[in-house]
């Protein structure tokens, strides 16, 4: 790369919701920001996340100086544990923050190996050919920061992910005035998240939904189950201060609930009266009336705490008739399916159900700007050139058309795919060339080692099953010994299918003689051509294709 050569480049995030990490590239100098998973779709079967491709890292790896976090959502740090095995730099991040960091590291067995530095608002840091400065966001979360970088080509604003609330529940405000200066001294390039780009106004406030949370407490008859995303730790606050002034106790039920609240209660970003929470085997021995439970698995995830308690799976905590359960939390797009399902099982169990998007229920508002939200951000920081960034290709879209409004010149915004690099040199930025990027997914203890035909061969056996032909063959003879055993998984019953059996079978018996015969006697040409036939045969007759596994033992 030559000298003084600026590149902004993604890794994750752009056309997507989840997986954030990008990059800055100047001269010596890489810094990563953020390093996120993303949760798999019933496309991906078997796949437990997604995190970011960094081969192009890798590539760099000399040049990689640090990884500055943002914030502790899931989406922004879900992935650093399997960053930090390949490329052991030091993590900056806030202090709460950390704490969450830290739980993913010592799961992993790393926390020992890692540099973790705190850092805040008045932080400055510099990295040679890049210095970083910070500023406080307000977010769903405590402890989030957006980044100024200074470099020789200009300054860089990442933002993080932000709103403007005037009246925080954890009284974290955005430091507006300080972004106000940033802006005055000029900035040459904004990189913006854009998840509610689409969403007219500005975003409400967390005040609002303290008031349904106590209104819901006072007014329930008997037990309180309240399900919200773990971080949310104003939301917990509220529920901690609902469950108080209805003289309650609090159990927690889901690992992160239990982490995270722990975490937050160390290091001080929540307070709970001594003695009000309680173990989840003594809710049982209490009055409904004077307990309330604190869950996760809002979005519908079928092993979290709630979708157990729909459906009376949850060892010794039971969902009864008059029961009261809130989802204070909206879904995720693509998850309300299932969160559907969830519902349709509390009111079967006769639970009272207060549901539906924070602006129909009271108990959510957004951690994500609405659009005057973002116009404001681009009005302190007043950029010459805007990269919209966390959001899928309609809210970058949106976010670009926001930005023209408050004047961005038309043609100064990028809207980038994963790889896609911003050049910048001597002020002028463009977009022409692309790094190596793409998708890697962990399975169990596997990373990376599931690839495209794998998920083809997984979705395969789902849909049409599969067929196993064991032979028996004869090294000597060069003739089939016994069999064909036809085994069938997810394709046929066969007991039902016998005259189907009875056909493959001969099919096999006709196939293995007739090659024997043109003394083709190679066992991966027998597979193959045994493979084609059986399978025309089978689709001429069922119209299924399953996998077919040919198995010779030679004796």
């Amino acid at each position: 790369m030559s000298q003084d050569r600026l590149s902004i480049f993604a890794l994750g995030g752009m056309n997507e919701i989840g997986k954030n990490m990008y990059a800055i590239e100047c001269n010596n100098d890489i810094i990563v920001i953020d390093c996120g998973n993303k949760f798999p779709d019933e496309s991906l079967l078997g796949i437990d996340l997604i995190i970011p491709d960094v081969s192009y890292l890798l590539d760099n790896k000399e040049k990689v100086k640090a990884l500055i976090v943002t914030h502790g959502h899931e989406d922004h740090i879900g992935g650093i544990p399997f960053f930090l095995k390949k490329l052991n730099v030091p993590v900056y991040a806030t202090r709460f923050t950390l704490g969450l960091i830290e739980l993913k590291l010592k799961e992993h067995k790393l926390l020992d190996e890692i540099e973790l530095v705190e850092i805040n608002s008045d932080s400055k840091l510099d990295f040679n050919d890049i210095q970083a400065s910070f500023f406080k966001v307000t977010h769903s979360i405590p402890d989030c920061l957006g980044i100024v970088f200074d470099t020789s080509e200009g300054r860089i604003v990442h933002t993080g992910d932000f709103k403007f609330d005037l009246t925080p529940a954890n009284n974290e405000h955005s430091d507006i005035h300080k972004m106000a200066e940033i802006g005055k001294e000029g900035i040459l390039l904004l990189i913006s998240e854009s998840t509610n780009a689409e969403r007219k106004g500005a975003t409400p406030s967390e005040q609002m939904v303290g008031a349904h949370v106590d209104e819901a407490f006072m007014k329930a008859e008997r037990k309180v189950i309240l399900s919200t995303f773990a971080s949310n730790i104003s939301r917990v606050q509220q529920v901690v201060d609902a469950a108080r002034k209805t003289g309650r106790k609090l159990a927690l039920l889901g690992r992160s609930m239990v982490n995270v609240v722990e975490v937050a209660m160390q290091r001080g970003y929540l307070q709970v009266p001594e003695g009000m929470i309680i173990d989840q085997n003594q809710i049982n021995e209490m009055a409904p009336e004077k307990v309330a439970i604190l869950c996760t698995g809002s979005q519908g995830e079928p092993m979290a705490a709630l979708a157990r308690l729909s459906t009376g799976n949850f060892r010794g905590v039971e969902i009864l008739p008059g029961d009261t359960v809130i989802f204070a939390a909206g879904p995720i797009p693509g998850n309300e399916r299932s969160v559907t399902s969830i519902v349709d099982n509390l009111f079967a169990r006769g639970a009272n159900v207060i549901y539906g998007s924070g602006s129909s229920s009271g108990m959510h508002v957004s951690g994500h700007g609405y659009q005057e939200d973002l116009k404001l951000m681009i009005t302190l920081m007043k950029p010459k050139y805007l990269i919209p960034v966390h959001g899928e290709f309609r809210m970058l879209h949106h976010h670009r058309l926001l930005a023209e409004s408050v004047g961005v010149t038309e043609g100064n915004t990028f809207i980038m795919n994963n790889g896609d690099v911003v050049d910048i040199e001597k002020g002028i930025a463009h977009q022409t060339r692309k790094i190596p990027v793409g998708n890697t997914y962990v399975d169990g203890l596997g990373v990376g080692d599931v690839g495209d035909l794998i998920l083809r061969d997984r979705k395969q056996l789902s849909e049409d099953g599969m067929l196993v032909m064991v032979l028996t063959m004869s090294k000597s003879e060069r003739k089939l010994v016994s069999g064909p055993d036809v085994i069938s998984r997810g394709f046929v019953y066969t007991k039902d299918s016998e005259e189907l059996q009875r056909e493959v079978n001969r099919l096999i018996k006709k196939t293995v003689n007739d090659l024997m015969e043109e003394n083709k006697y190679q066992w991966n040409v027998m597979k193959q051509t045994l493979r084609k036939t059986v399978g025309q045969y089978l689709f001429a007759h069922t119209k299924r294709k399953p996998m077919i596994l040919p198995i010779i033992i030679e004796i």
